[in-house]
């Protein structure tokens, strides 16, 4: 008989038993290689290393909680998109992280970028990120933000509803310009992930069903506007997805509905877009296929169906977003306070609590998302203990590490840091308890750099009307 429990099941179970997939390791000051950016490492000591800079060096000279980038792995995620997906359009998505320096680094390393809001879109802007090669998202995008979007010239706005293509026509006409425009479709496609990331089952916000005919009747609705230029159309299934299976139904669909634009309207849409979603290592359970063999994949199947329909193979396009930010970055983190837990049966669990938590990790409360940890400041010859890493909040579910392997003797003061933060974490960060949100450091050949400043007091108290 199952426990109910006030924070919820996560919370209800045999805690105290590790995950089957998750085993004691012989040694728990390794590092598991596969989880962290190229350029990290731990030497005699048991100092985690990031591109020549120690961490215990970074904490001192940026202070706990911080997200730490390792600039070079960023930039060769760009270049393996870029060069794996030769030929296509590889639109980095802003949402999974995007800052002024970000957005520099992904033009300079020859991307296209989508923006989901007016706010990431002004980011793009200032940073000078060139708007030809922008591409605007979103499901509720304000006349304001469509305004911006045109008059900055941006490549392509993705319309996600009626009422939206009735806007959008409208600005553009007043303007004497036509607008770029995807139709974002939803295929019925669901994605083997989370419900609230999987994006292209029927029952949600995003896009205009195939199902029902409404991405049919929207794409003849932009045809019929004179203010707007049918481009093609865009598929998303989800995030976090391993398997190409999913992207095989969504192709058979959209082109599907690709070849009956063309039978009905005579119109060869020249774009196809296939979203995102890819998946990366955030523990050992985790498997992801490089660029090259994802592009081999989704190109055959694309290729399959369009010679299936009779249509001409149009110029393709994804968006990886979290497969580039997210395995270049990890937090770093201080302990403040371990204790242990007696829990059912005589069992226990150590609670190792640290300066951040659900404000600047989010996703393992929002998602059940799994993490990764590891002690970063030195070596133990203590054996592992099965720990569970906690933050500052005031939530019991205020997880950021639900089960890891750490040495027995964590203390306060040790350095912890979680690999795979760099997608969504600062994004969706918080001020939440009044908890100022974490900078971000950039670290390339042994020299570090702040790219984004950690918020103060201060900034907390500027908003409010005293």
């Amino acid at each position: 008989m199952s426990r109910s429990h006030e924070a919820g099941a996560l919370h209800a179970g045999a805690g105290h038993r590790s995950p089957e997939w998750l085993r004691s390791p012989e040694n728990p000051n390794a590092l598991v290689t596969s989880l962290w950016p190229h350029n990290v490492t731990k030497g005699a000591n048991g100092v985690l290393t990031v591109a020549g800079v120690e961490v215990t060096k970074l904490a001192e000279e940026f202070g706990t909680p911080a997200y730490v980038v390792d600039e070079d792995d960023f930039r060769g995620r760009c270049r393996a998109f870029r060069a794996g997906f030769d030929g296509w359009d590889v639109y980095y998505a802003g949402k999974a992280f995007l800052c002024g320096a970000v957005a520099r680094w992904v033009a300079e390393e020859g991307l296209r970028l989508d923006v989901c809001t007016g706010g990431e879109l002004a980011v793009a802007l200032r940073a000078g990120f060139p708007p030809e090669r922008i591409a605007f998202h979103g499901n509720n995008k304000s006349e304001a933000e469509l305004a911006r979007a045109l008059d900055a010239g941006v490549a392509r706005i993705v319309v996600d509803s009626h009422d939206e293509i009735t806007r959008l026509a409208k600005l553009a006409a007043d303007r004497g310009v036509r607008a770029p425009v995807l139709v974002r479709v939803t295929v019925g496609v669901e994605a083997h992930t989370h419900e609230y990331i999987a994006t292209a089952h029927e029952d949600q916000k995003f896009g205009f069903s195939l199902a029902g005919g409404d991405a049919a009747a929207a794409a003849e609705r932009v045809l019929a506007e004179p203010a707007l230029e049918l481009r093609g159309l865009h598929s998303h299934i989800g995030s976090q997805i391993f398997d190409s299976s999913g992207f095989e139904i969504a192709a058979r669909r959209v082109v599907g509905l690709h070849a009956q634009i063309r039978d009905r309207h005579g119109v060869e849409l020249p774009e196809l877009c296939l979203g995102g979603g890819f998946g990366i290592a955030y523990t050992t359970q985790d498997d992801p296929e490089s660029p090259a063999q994802l592009a081999a994949e989704l190109g055959a199947i694309v290729e399959h169906e369009c010679a299936a329909y009779g249509v001409v193979k149009p110029r393709l396009s994804v968006e990886p977003g979290r497969a580039i930010a997210g395995p270049a970055v990890f937090t770093l983190y201080e302990a403040g306070t371990v204790k242990t837990v007696q829990l059912d049966a005589g069992a226990s669990r150590t609670y190792v609590a640290v300066d951040g938590g659900m404000s600047d990790n989010v996703r393992t409360a929002l998602y059940d998302a799994d993490y990764s940890c590891t002690l970063a400041s030195r070596w133990s010859d203590a054996p592992p203990a099965l720990s569970r890493v906690v933050g500052k909040h005031c939530e019991s579910g205020d997880i950021i590490v639900k089960d890891e392997f750490l040495p027995a003797d964590v203390h306060p003061g040790d350095l912890l840091a979680v690999p795979a933060t760099g997608a969504y974490c600062r994004s969706l960060a918080s001020t939440y308890n009044h908890v100022p949100r974490p900078p971000v450091v950039a670290v390339r050949t042994g020299e570090a750099r702040l790219i984004v400043r950690r918020e103060t007091e201060e900034d907390l108290l500027r908003l409010d009307v005293w």
